[in-house]
């Protein structure tokens, strides 16, 4: 048996590619839309992708499983379970609790495992040219390592009320029926590692095992003494907020992302093109480090930092709606951060230019705190997440998570200051961007963030 983990390192996503090599067949298990990795991997290990199947509806990343079996004729296999409401709206074929997918001496077993969501799918592998037992689970959004999937995003970003409870209950149940009767030695493979908005504490390492999460999870006493009412406390306490784009995730991955078929190169714009998008309202991505930028900018352009967080920071702060023009050192820059846009359905991309020609750029620098004087004069706007609200804010500040700003825009008065802070200055300047761009002209970055603000304050108090 082939099996691979796929990662993405900014949205703490993994994706599986399983073959078998006898056959040289392969299934694609939660694949991301820029598909093209799959591809050149099974191409180098001498498999055909017949088969492509995904956990769940997912609500942080946009869904490759189409574009996959698009570009490969493979069958598409999607979950048939959760009513109604929670069925996929594009050809597939539909895939129940029980039900097989078979690659020569492989057997991968569809296990209907709700809770996170209600069509939720986790997958039992079994290696048949060794043995007849299942070694490998995998669970997507349902267990993690040391975590759950969170119940909740329906309410939090999905328009739901109140189903977070009905989640809790299932996901509980699934953990008594579908997890916990499984043999100790089964390995567990997650859709998602540390640093993902689908849980609150995920371990870091890859994987982990039915034994070991049985022995040592959070929740594992409360299952094992069929205590739904105190994992429910426990499961939603904490959970970090979501951002608002999963709403959309949702919806585009229901009833099915847009195909990007044959790609061409992404086109280096010339000066007088980059002036003439501008002019007809084409968004600048100014993808240089933080301190570059701000030493001076395109005025109006958005600061998203080419490093790790561009992907989520995308999904955050930018509007699928308009059409963007990427900063980028070279062509193989310009494609990666294309390419790395479409995770989060950001598909209206122009070109690219690697410097500025004759624009006036001008200076974005955050104000220290020192220069601001009386923050009570101002609207204190914090883009944490709320548990970093909670630890410690600004007295008087507004949390708004940098993920929910573009839907909040109305809560940000025009007629007075208003400071804008993240921990350390690294969000909220990409927020300040943003807001700038929208034709805010009130808006300061606070120099060092929360972090400057708490070290003042510690060294006044009496």
């Amino acid at each position: 048996m082939y099996f691979k983990r796929i990662y993405d390192p900014d949205l703490a996503q993994a994706s599986y590619l399983i073959g078998c090599q006898q056959n040289g067949t392969a299934l694609a298990v939660d694949p991301v839309r820029d598909v093209q990795r799959y591809l050149d991997l099974a191409d180098q290990e001498g498999l055909r992708i017949v088969a492509v199947t995904e956990t769940h509806i997912h609500a942080d990343y946009l869904s490759g499983s189409r574009e996959l079996a698009g570009r490969t004729g493979a069958t598409l296999y999607l979950s048939a379970e959760g009513g109604p409401d929670w069925q996929y709206a594009f050809p597939h074929v539909g895939l129940r609790d029980g039900q097989d997918i078979r690659l020569g001496n492989v057997t991968v077993r569809a296990v209907h495992t709700p809770g996170h969501t209600p069509e939720h799918l986790s997958f039992l592998v079994t290696d048949g040219a060794r043995a007849e037992q299942p070694v490998l689970f995998l669970t997507g959004d349902f267990v993690f390592v040391g975590d759950l999937g969170r119940p909740d995003l329906l309410d939090e970003a999905a328009g739901g009320q109140d189903t977070r409870f009905g989640g809790a209950r299932q996901l509980f149940t699934s953990l008594r029926a579908k997890f916990l009767t499984l043999p100790d030695y089964v390995q567990v493979w997650p859709g998602h590692g540390s640093g993902s908005a689908c849980g609150k504490a995920l371990g870091a390492v890859e994987s982990t095992t039915v034994g070991y999460e049985r022995r040592f999870a959070w929740w594992a006493d409360a299952a094992r003494d069929d205590d739904v009412e105190a994992f429910t406390r426990e499961l939603l306490e904490g959970q970090p907020d979501a951002p608002l784009y999963y709403g959309r995730m949702k919806r585009e991955n229901r009833v099915g992302p847009a195909l990007l078929g044959d790609v061409q190169a992404l086109a280096p714009l010339s000066h007088h093109e980059l002036k003439n998008a501008l002019h007809h309202g084409v968004r600048l991505l100014d993808t240089r480090p933080r301190e570059v930028f701000q030493a001076g900018a395109v005025p109006g352009s958005l600061h998203l930092p080419a490093g790790r967080t561009f992907e989520t920071w995308a999904g955050w702060l930018l509007d699928p709606d308009k059409t963007y023009v990427l900063f980028a050192r070279s062509p193989e820059q310009a494609e990666d951060l294309r390419r790395r846009l479409w995770m989060t359905g950001i598909d209206r991309v122009a070109g690219y230019v690697g410097d500025f020609g004759g624009l006036k750029l001008e200076p974005q620098a955050a104000t220290p705190l020192a220069e601001l004087g009386d923050l009570r004069q101002a609207f204190v706007l914090d883009v944490r997440a709320r548990r970093e609200y909670e630890a410690g804010h600004i007295e008087g500040a507004t949390q708004l998570h940098a993920g929910r700003l573009l839907q909040n825009l109305g809560r940000i008065p025009r007629d007075r200051p208003v400071v804008v802070h993240c921990q350390g200055g690294a969000r909220s300047a990409a927020a300040v961007s943003v807001l700038r761009a929208e034709g805010f002209d009130n808006i300061i970055d606070l120099d060092g963030g929360y972090a400057a603000y708490a070290r003042r304050a510690a060294t006044v108090r009496p």
